[in-house]
């Protein structure tokens, strides 16, 4: 897109030149190959006549059809039509006796002379025409009014994003404070180390996080604080890895927050002595994985309802908006001895969602008696 004095410069739509170019070649290439198919010499100056009568059949669909066409001016409309008909055909004409002041065979003389054959050859010619330019102009019509739709849908996806993203922040900020609240009430020697971790989750929330993607590595970074915080809060199994090459992928910031704050939130509010989490990103070709794995002894029932809570929710909705029609929860809820027969239908949920949407991301959330497991799966670009 062009700018001039900061106003968007709109270029013309390829199909619409496309169109104007067969409309310029349909007549010579109609009548060089039904009457002068073996005359060579006559086919430039058919062209020729054709791309003078070019601007005045493009003025008539950009100024006339806009004008009068769509303004329910219909009467209007027509009595200009035919005016701009005679008119073109008066000047095929006027074009067709100068042509006839050069050397001319027989049959090019008959062709170009005034004559009843020719009036009513060039009439239907005319119509022909007139019905094209007017094709042409609904085609360019549709064309805007779709790239107008489209961007209006755009603006609203962007809208609608940032005021998700705005409801993530301070969501995931007071889940941190909170945190960090705890420590201090422990009178914990590494709360001041806290603190900075939050800073510095916070400057990234300020000023990294307004970009539409951000480098994989910027991310994992966040993560690690939010991660380094909760551990010492807590006194569990905590494990953070990562797999793969992660240099320059980009990916859209704050997509995996909400499901790890999710995982502490299950293996910590239990009656497990020694709580699990288990958090792993994997890089791999073209995608990026992420895993939380954590125990729970929190009945089935309740595990499908905590899903839908404020952080999950609100990510979901971040997740619609970047992978349009592409967004698949599966919640498989089981018995521990129903494990078997689990990894059957998610293995079928699965190759459904990689035949429905085979260039997007997929979301599962496993859930039995003592674990509850997230895995999403994101394909990724390259910086």
């Amino acid at each position: 897109m062009e700018y001039d004095n900061d106003r968007k410069i709109k270029r013309p739509f390829k199909i619409v030149i496309i169109y104007w170019s067969l409309f310029v070649l349909v007549n010579p290439l109609v009548c060089s190959f039904t009457l002068f198919w073996r005359d060579s010499i006559m086919w430039p100056v058919l062209l020729a006549v054709s791309l003078v009568l070019l601007p005045a059949y493009l003025f008539y669909a950009g100024i006339f059809a806009p004008a009068f066409l769509f303004k329910k001016r219909k009467a209007s409309f027509i009595l200009i039509s035919i005016l701009f008909f005679a008119a073109v055909l008066a000047l095929k004409f006027a074009l067709y006796s100068i042509i006839t002041q050069f050397k001319l065979t027989a049959y090019e003389y008959a062709y170009f002379r005034s004559s009843a054959g020719s009036i009513a050859r060039e009439v239907l010619w005319g119509i022909i025409n007139i019905f094209l330019a007017a094709a042409i102009y609904f085609i360019k019509r549709s064309l805007q009014e779709k790239e107008l739709l489209q961007s209006l849908q755009k603006d609203n996806n962007s809208f609608h994003l940032k005021y998700l993203r705005s409801q993530l922040n301070p969501h995931f900020l007071f889940n941190t404070l909170n945190s960090i609240y705890a420590l201090s009430l422990q009178q914990s020697e590494k709360t001041p180390e806290m603190v900075v971790k939050l800073a510095d989750l916070m400057r990234y929330l300020l000023y990294e996080c307004n970009e539409e993607k951000v480098p994989l590595d910027k991310e994992i970074g966040f993560i690690r604080n939010y991660i380094e915080i909760e551990k010492v809060r807590y006194k569990a199994d905590v494990r953070f890895s990562i797999e793969g090459n992660t240099k320059d992928i980009m990916i859209e910031p704050l997509l995996f927050i909400s499901f790890i704050e999710n995982g502490f939130k299950h293996a910590f509010d239990n009656s497990f002595t020694e709580p699990f989490i288990y958090i792993t990103i994997k890089a791999e070709a073209g995608q990026v994985v992420l895993n939380v794995i954590n125990n729970t002894s929190t009945d089935l029932e309740t595990q499908a309802k905590r899903i839908n809570g404020k952080g999950i929710s609100n990510n979901k909705g971040l997740l619609e908006l970047l992978y349009p029609a592409s967004y698949e929860l599966d919640i498989i809820q089981t018995e521990k001895e129903e494990r078997a027969k689990s990894n059957v239908r998610l293995k079928n949920a699965k190759e459904r969602l990689e035949t429905l949407y085979p260039d997007s991301h997929t979301l599962d959330v496993i859930l039995s008696n003592n674990a509850f497991t997230v895995s999403l799966i994101l394909k990724t670009m390259m910086a």
